[in-house]
C-alpha cells in the first residue's frame, strides 16, 4: 500500500502536517483533554482547545509542549497518534517517513524525546530538522545559494533568529521568548494593574485584537471580562492598545536583543546581502501588530513579514520532503 512522506510542525501552541503530494492537511492546537481519575485521552487538538479553563476537576486540558521542546512525553505521543490517525496516512504494512522541526538549540535528549515520540506513534525514518531553516525554506527564501538570508521565527514556545547561506544556518539563536510569554505577560499586566483574573485565552484575544508592540501604531480598545480579586465577583474593564504594548515591552525586547546578537555574529559579507533582501518573519508572532516596524527601526535593516507566517514551517517541510537526500544526514542515529 502507498505510504506518503510526512511533514510536522511540532510547535508549542499549534501541530501543522504536511503530507507530500496533498499540502497542509492538519492545523490544530497542541492541547490534550485527559481524565485524571482515569488517565484516559479524551480530546485532542481543537476539541481539547475549548475546553482550556472550562473543564470540572478531574478533567484537565494540557499542552504536552513547552518552549518547543516535550514536556509530557506520554501526552505527546498519543497527540501524535491521534493526529495521524486522523489524516489516514498510515499503511497497512508500511510506516511513513516524518520530517520534524525543533529548536536550533535543544539537546541531545530533547532530540532523542521527540524522535522516539514520533516513532511510537507510527513512523518508520524519523529526520529532524532546524526550524528557522525549514520555515526560511517555506517562506520562500532561496537559502542554497552562497548569499546570506536572515530569518525571525517566533512561534508559540520559542523565537528561533537565523543567518542562513549555501543551505545550512551560519548563525543562530533560540530564545525561550514568544507567543505564550506575550499573554503571560498581558495576563500577568491586567493582574497588577486592575486587580482582575483573566485566562490564557482572554489574554490572546486582547493581543490579536487590539494588541501592538510599536509606539502610537495602534488605538484600540477592547472590554474584557474577569474575576475581581478583591470582591472574588465578575468584573469588566477596558483596556487600550498602549497598555498592550507597556506589558509586552520586555519580551519584545529579548526578542530585538536576540535579534541583534545574531546579526553581531554574521560575517559581513552575509550582512550586507541581509541589507538588500531584509529579514523575514515567520511563526504566529509576525502577526503583532507593529512587529515589523519596530524590528526594522531597531535594526537598521528592512523587516517583513513572510506571505503566510503561521504555514511556513508546515510548507517548508514540504519542500524538504522532496529532497528528503539534502536532510538525511541529519537523521538522528
Amino acid at each position: 500500500m502507498f505510504v506518503r512522506d510526512i511533514g510536522i510542525d511540532l510547535g508549542t501552541a499549534n501541530v501543522l502536517i504536511h503530507v507530500r503530494g496533498k499540502g497542509i492537511v492538519l492545523n490544530e492546537p497542541s492541547v490534550v483533554a485527559i481524565d485524571t481519575s482515569s488517565n484516559r485521552v479524551l480530546a485532542v487538538g481543537e476539541e481539547a482547545f475549548r475546553m482550556v479553563g472550562r473543564t470540572p476537576g478531574n478533567i484537565v486540558a494540557i499542552r504536552p509542549l513547552r518552549d518547543g521542546v516535550i514536556a509530557d512525553f506520554d501526552t505527546t505521543e498519543a497527540m501524535l497518534k491521534h493526529f495521524l490517525n486522523k489524516i489516514r496516512v498510515k499503511g497497512l504494512f508500511a510506516k511513513p517517513r516524518i520530517l520534524i522541526c525543533c529548536p536550533t538549540n535543544i539537546t541531545s535528549v530533547e532530540q532523542k524525546a521527540i524522535r522516539e515520540a514520533a516513532e511510537k506513534s507510527g513512523g518508520k525514518n524519523i529526520y529532524l530538522e532546524e526550524e528557522p531553516k525549514v520555515a526560511a525554506v517555506g517562506a520562500g527564501m532561496d537559502i542554497y545559494q552562497p548569499s546570506g538570508n536572515m530569518v525571525v521565527d517566533i512561534g508559540g514556545g520559542t523565537t528561533d533568529v537565523a543567518v542562513l547561506s549555501m543551505g545550512d544556518i551560519v548563525t543562530a539563536s533560540s530564545i525561550k521568548v514568544a507567543g505564550d510569554r506575550f499573554d503571560h505577560d498581558i495576563l500577568s499586566y491586567i493582574k497588577k494593574k486592575y486587580k482582575l483574573l483573566i485566562g490564557e485565552r482572554t489574554a490572546e484575544e486582547i493581543k490579536m485584537n487590539v494588541g501592538t508592540v510599536f509606539p502610537g501604531g495602534r488605538n484600540e480598545e477592547m472590554d474584557i471580562r474577569g474575576r475581581d480579586m478583591v470582591s472574588g465577583l465578575p468584573r469588566t474593564i477596558t483596556v487600550k492598545s498602549e497598555e498592550v504594548r507597556e506589558a509586552l515591552e520586555e519580551a519584545i525586547y529579548h526578542i530585538i536583543q536576540a535579534s541583534k546578537n545574531v546579526l553581531e555574529k554574521t560575517p559581513p559579507e552575509l550582512s550586507a546581502d541581509i541589507i538588500d533582501r531584509g529579514i523575514i518573519l515567520t511563526g504566529g508572532g509576525a502577526y503583532l501588530h507593529g512587529i515589523e516596524q519596530l524590528l526594522s527601526e531597531e535594526l537598521k535593516v528592512p523587516v517583513l513579514a513572510a506571505e503566510s507566517p503561521m504555514d511556513c514551517v508546515a510548507i517548508g517541510t514540504g519542500l524538504l520532503l522532496e529532497n528528503l537526500d539534502r536532510v538525511t544526514r541529519n537523521k538522528i542515529k
